[in-house]
């Protein structure tokens, strides 16, 4: 992609972000995004189809770094996570808290929560498919419980000014996964933990 192509482009995300910082998303016009961003609304026309178009990118982008940024370590790939992995999380959670808590206090946003959501039950679920088993355990109604703790402990921590550093609650998530995985029926009773 030409470069100028993608500075206007990174500009027009910029400055819905920006925006989205100030307001809600229903009170985002597309000539408010163009102005701040200096283009003309051609310009976030020939990028998007419409700000809902424009977010649906940014929310994917957001995913992506933060996916990209906190990959598994190399030496358990393939696995939920690690202790490393989850610092990594919060780690760079608390460095863009900024961005993060904008994405998931913005009332228009909620699809920035539910994208989270799936990456991590996926995750969540890829895990399970390798340690669990047997005729008690249902692992949707684990994984979506699971999930959806671990999400909304990320909430929790980005609204109310991260009460504690991300030392502190990669540990302590850490060690509540890691109970829930030890009382799992597992196919190798040898292996106990995911740690």
């Amino acid at each position: 992609m030409d470069r100028r192509i993608q500075k206007s482009k990174q500009a027009i995300m910029d400055a819905f972000l920006a925006l989205m910082s100030e307001t809600d998303i229903e009170n985002i016009t597309v000539n408010k995004i163009a102005e701040l961003a200096n283009v003309n609304r051609g310009t976030v026309y020939l990028h998007f189809l419409d700000k809902y178009d424009l977010l649906d990118h940014c929310l994917e982008e957001q995913i992506n770094r933060l996916i990209d940024k906190c990959a598994p370590d190399s030496e358990v790939t393939g696995k939920f996570t690690s202790k490393s992995t989850l610092l990594r999380v919060f780690e760079y959670l608390e460095q863009n808290s900024g961005l993060y808590s904008k994405m998931l206090r913005n009332r228009g946003v909620p699809a920035f929560r539910n994208r989270l959501l799936v990456v991590v039950r996926e995750s969540l679920s890829r895990q399970f498919d390798l340690i669990a088993s047997g005729p008690n355990f249902n692992k949707e109604i684990t994984v979506q419980f699971l999930a959806s703790a671990v999400i909304s402990s990320f909430e929790w921590w980005i609204s109310n000014s991260m009460p504690y550093p991300a030392s502190v609650m990669a540990e302590q998530i850490w060690a509540l996964l890691d109970r829930t995985m030890i009382s799992l029926p597992l196919p190798n009773q040898n292996s106990r933990s995911v740690i």
